[in-house]
């Protein structure tokens, strides 16, 4: 531990006068913009900026891998291209975005999702009113959105699409959009994910499933589903690999760096524990370092310690849990030799091997076998 210079500091140097809640909030606003998020970053403003026949955007991780951080700088991002348009519409919003409900009772109700979709697409500060053309759905005199208790499943839908037409997100975001499988059935959960995607292409609004891995597979439940959406990866760190380690040890330093404390704390030196404790997923780490700053702070202490960091470290049980469903999760990604196998052989295409044994023996009749021709001799005709 050493102590700061005003060179060495990561934050500004007044706010170690300021208030505890003030230095924790300053701790809460840094985002580290590393290579993974960068990366699902770009994927996914690319996939909704340039769709093409994709309708649906799933983007898929660890829990606490950062996604709720990418959403956030997402949505800043298409706010701003609104603000940056070239011809402004009033009525039109940058993004929508909401978080998928857990169902009480373990099966996903439709009703719920279309209000809070409903919700998230209403502003009544927008002097342009929706007209959502149905019947017992109006706004309350302070402008609120009011939906009658006999309103039908269907007019909620045509609701949802007629504020999707006069809002015209650039996207429609749902975090946590795992809880969309909490259905009994595969045929419901691939019902469950059509009227998504016919949401999103009779509006022309791309959708952006944002969840665990548990979003795998959903876009392969059937071939035209599979054709309509894109897939982005967004994973954790990996110890054993060597860059990427490296990455995890330059974020782990930018955070030790903006720990508005008297004194820096030596993050670094403890980098193995730190990333056992917060399973190589930068979100973790941060939530982690913040429980750890703000017991710091209320022991009035001059520099973070191990002790601090032990005491506010997710308990092993839990990591061992987040870590098994990471590994599943990874391997449920990895092209398996026996699927490309299954692929050739539905295409009707040999094996690799089998190929190149053909390629040697068959002649393809009035074709001569490939032969480098002389150049530069004056018997030779073009």
């Amino acid at each position: 531990m050493t102590s700061l210079s005003l060179n060495s500091l990561g934050f500004p140097p007044e706010l170690l006068e300021r208030s505890d809640a003030e230095r924790l909030a300053y701790f809460q606003g840094k985002i580290v913009a590393h290579p993974h998020l960068k990366q699902a970053h770009q994927a996914l403003l690319n996939a909704i900026r340039q769709p093409g026949d994709a309708s649906l955007v799933l983007v898929f991780g660890p829990t606490g891998v950062g996604k709720t951080t990418l959403r956030l700088r997402i949505e800043q991002q298409l706010c701003e291209d609104l603000r940056n348009a070239a011809e402004p519409d009033p009525g039109r919003i940058g993004v929508a975005s909401m978080e998928v409900v857990s169902p009480d009772s373990g099966d996903f109700r439709w009703k719920d999702y279309y209000l809070r979709a409903l919700k998230a697409l209403d502003d009544p500060f927008l002097e342009q009113r929706i007209d959502y053309r149905v019947r017992n759905i109006r706004r309350s005199g302070n402008g609120e959105l009011v939906v009658g208790p006999h309103v039908s499943i269907g007019d909620m839908r045509r609701a949802l699409e007629q504020a999707l037409y006069y809002r015209r997100p650039m996207a429609f975001l749902m975090d946590e959009a795992q809880h969309l499988k909490k259905i009994a059935g595969g045929r419901r959960l691939l019902d469950q994910m059509d009227v998504l995607k016919s949401l999103a292409s009779l509006t022309g609004i791309v959708h952006v499933l944002i969840g665990t891995y548990d979003l795998l597979g959903l876009a392969n439940l059937s071939a035209q589903l599979n054709r309509r959406s894109i897939e982005i990866h967004f994973p954790r760190y990996h110890a054993e690999n060597s860059q990427e380690w490296a990455v995890f040890q330059s974020a782990l330093l930018t955070f030790q760096r903006h720990l508005p404390l008297a004194k820096e704390p030596d993050l670094i030196g403890h980098s193995e524990f730190i990333y056992e404790r917060s399973v190589g997923c930068i979100g973790i780490l941060k939530n982690w370092l913040g429980r750890a700053l703000a017991g710091a702070l209320e022991k009035t202490a001059e520099t973070l310690t191990i002790q601090h960091l032990e005491r506010s470290a997710e308990p092993l049980r839990k990591l061992l849990r987040m870590a098994r469903e990471i590994q599943e999760g990874e391997n449920a990604l990895v092209e398996q030799t026996s699927q490309q196998a299954e692929l050739h052989q539905l295409l009707g295409m040999p094996h690799g091997l089998e190929r190149a044994k053909d390629h040697k023996t068959s002649k393809s009749v009035g074709k001569r076998k490939p032969v480098r021709d002389p150049i530069g001799n004056s018997d030779h005709v073009p």
